[in-house]
């Protein structure tokens, strides 16, 4: 039986530091902070460079899919200046809308984080992630709205972005890949072809790994077909 949730509402923590932190790096976890359910999280929740660690049910460190995560957010609402420990569960769930800045994933656990919702637009602005064995940001948002990656660092990982390949509910996403800087890793993003993704890649430092994998995805839930890989001027834009 999961615990009950903790609700946050409109919480900004460290007020005081919100205006002077810029930047969230592992030196700067100077308070840990155990989490045993779910962060629930309205409005805007400022870390202030603490880092938040999965315990209790949240603390298996395991790979398995339907995990809960450390915060989960409502529609709308932004996570800043916050450093996610190992282990951290299913990391930052949107349920909508979101804005993640600044934010810091040491050893993703099943996914960095989770995008849902109609409509949904998710900017990840500033902060990294390391040591993501399958995805950084999986992507399983419906029709409309798009996801932007920007000014990141990621490290040992499989896939940076995944439009999920075999939701019940399928749909075209977008998202835009920009400044990211990305060593020993699979592959930047994978989209589905056959319902329209679109990965914008731009002024990113990747070396050699790939940008794209193209899939042909579907609603059954079977695992998806890998078809192609590298830029095709359609579902892969690179420049």
């Amino acid at each position: 039986m999961r615990r009950p949730r903790v609700l946050i509402g409109a919480v900004v923590l460290a007020a005081a530091l919100a205006g002077s932190v810029a930047t969230v790096n592992m030196a700067s976890a100077a308070t840990d902070v155990k989490v045993t359910a779910s962060i629930k999280v309205t409005g805007t929740f400022d870390g202030g460079g603490k880092r938040y660690i999965g315990s209790g049910d949240l603390g298996s460190g395991g790979q398995n899919e339907g995990q809960d995560p450390i915060f989960d957010l409502a529609a709308g609402a932004t996570l800043k200046n916050v450093i996610l420990g190992a282990p951290s569960a299913d990391g930052v769930h949107c349920a909508g809308s979101c804005n993640l800045t600044n934010v810091v994933w040491q050893d993703v656990g099943e996914d960095a984080a989770t995008f849902r919702g109609n409509n949904a637009t998710v900017v990840i602005d500033g902060g990294s992630a390391a040591s993501a064995s399958d995805k950084v940001f999986q992507d399983n948002r419906g029709a409309g709205g798009s996801v932007t990656i920007k000014n990141f660092k990621v490290s040992n990982f499989g896939k940076l972005y995944r439009s999920c390949g075999n939701c019940s509910t399928q749909a075209a996403r977008k998202v835009t890949i920009q400044n990211v800087t990305a060593t020993s890793g699979k592959v930047i993003a994978g989209v589905n072809t056959n319902y329209g993704d679109v990965a914008t890649l731009k002024s990113n430092s990747i070396g050699s790994i790939p940008t794209c994998w193209l899939y042909t995805g579907n609603n059954t839930g079977a695992e998806p077909t890998k078809t192609g890989t590298g830029a095709n001027g359609k579902n892969c834009i690179v420049s």
